[in-house]
């Protein structure tokens, strides 16, 4: 059912009502209370679009903010993803570079915007500590043929609603930055083996109360000193990135992948046994063998990986112990002739590990074998 109004023409409206509402102290603290309550940013624009919709008759909603990689993305949005995503993001692109609020009667018609859609359309500044930090775009359903501008009482009341939410947004990606910078590996930008620490911890709890399974595997890229013997530092730490976006890739998006140190990395696999630990290592070992290494640099360099893979309660019954155990098999596999996957079996205790079953499944002539080995670590 169509609205009584165009877009302008309700705004107008209910500005009066609009800026009583957010003055009314219940109502204000109400917003700035659901704003302070999180400390996530995707939480924080999901309220704010939630409280516009509830005090404006406008129908898409969406905070549009800076990416490095994309430009602007949404973090919040309400109403169809097409429609936002071809007139919501090139708008709020445009009032976060310029820094001020916009409207638009018509996006398909604005030289500003590329085939955006036949919509009326606004869009707000996000400002805080004097930097545009995002934008809150508001669309209609339709495009108006009336010229209008945002009246002085709905600018103020659309302050009253952005300002708070903008500052809880710019403290938000500011935290969770300093948080990642704490976690984060500084050169592949995966998890570090702090964070690897603690989250191996948990999911070992959660583990042990929940009686699902729990794997690991410890990768070490093998012969990786020649990389820096032929090409130098610089190069071997290019190569280290890339081998990390290759072992991303190559897991499940419920996978935590770290960084160990030097040349090794670590995978935990939650709620996974030894054959589904073994498909992901399989497939982590296949791609950093297809790989090419370090073409931008002029080189083609092949890496091969040597991945120990063990499962909780399996092959051991605490965090440090399946790290241990883990590591133990990459040793292993190193030992038959890397390029292969060792799968540990049952441990008994902490320290040295008693003989016992390893599996390895290593490719020769395009086939695996499974072999018996002790167990000694």
């Amino acid at each position: 059912m169509a609205e009584p109004f165009d877009l302008f023409a309700r705004l107008n409206k209910s500005q009066s009502v609009f800026r009583r509402h957010l003055w009314n102290y219940e109502v204000w603290s109400k917003v700035h209370r659901d704003l302070n309550k999180s400390v996530d940013p995707k939480e924080i624009a999901e309220l704010l679009v939630e409280h516009a919709s509830r005090l404006l008759p406008v129908p898409w909603w969406a905070v549009v903010v800076p990416d490095k990689s994309l430009g602007v993305k949404m973090v919040a949005s309400l109403g169809p993803d097409t429609e936002l995503q071809r007139g919501a993001l090139p708008l709020g692109e445009w009032v976060i570079r310029h820094g001020h609020d916009t409207v638009s009667v018509d996006l398909s018609k604005d030289k500003r915007i590329s085939k955006g859609p036949a919509v009326a359309a606004f869009g707000l500044p996000m400002v805080s500590s004097c930097q545009t930090i995002g934008a809150l775009v508001g669309l209609d359903r339709q495009p108006t043929d009336r010229s209008s501008q945002l009246g002085k009482p709905l600018l103020d009341g659309f302050g009253a609603l952005v300002e708070p939410a903008a500052v809880a947004l710019d403290h938000a990606v500011k935290l969770k930055r300093a948080e990642s910078l704490l976690v984060t590996d500084d050169l592949t930008r995966l998890y570090n083996s702090s964070f690897l620490s603690s989250v191996l911890h948990r999911e070992v709890r959660r583990t042990l109360r929940t009686g699902n399974s729990l794997s690991l595997l410890f990768i070490d890229l093998d012969n990786f000193d020649t990389v820096n013997d032929s090409h130098g530092h610089l190069c071997g730490s290019r190569a280290l990135v890339e081998a990390a976006q290759v072992i991303q890739r190559s897991t499940r998006e419920t996978d935590i992948v770290a960084r160990f140190g030097g040349d090794e990395f670590v995978v935990v696999l939650p709620d996974t046994g030894n054959e589904g630990a073994r498909v992901v290592a399989e497939r982590v070992r296949e791609n950093l063998a297809k790989h090419r290494f370090l073409t931008t640099a002029g080189f083609e360099v092949r890496l091969t990986a040597s991945i120990g893979s063990a499962a909780l309660p399996e092959a051991a019954s605490t965090a440090d112990e399946l790290l241990r155990v883990a590591d133990c098999a990459m040793y292993g596999a190193k030992a038959q002739g890397k390029n292969g996957i060792l799968v540990a079996g049952k441990a008994s205790g902490l320290g040295q590990r008693p003989p016992g079953r390893l599996r390895m499944n290593r490719p020769s002539n395009g086939q695996s074998r499974t072999v018996s080995k002790g167990a000694n670590c």
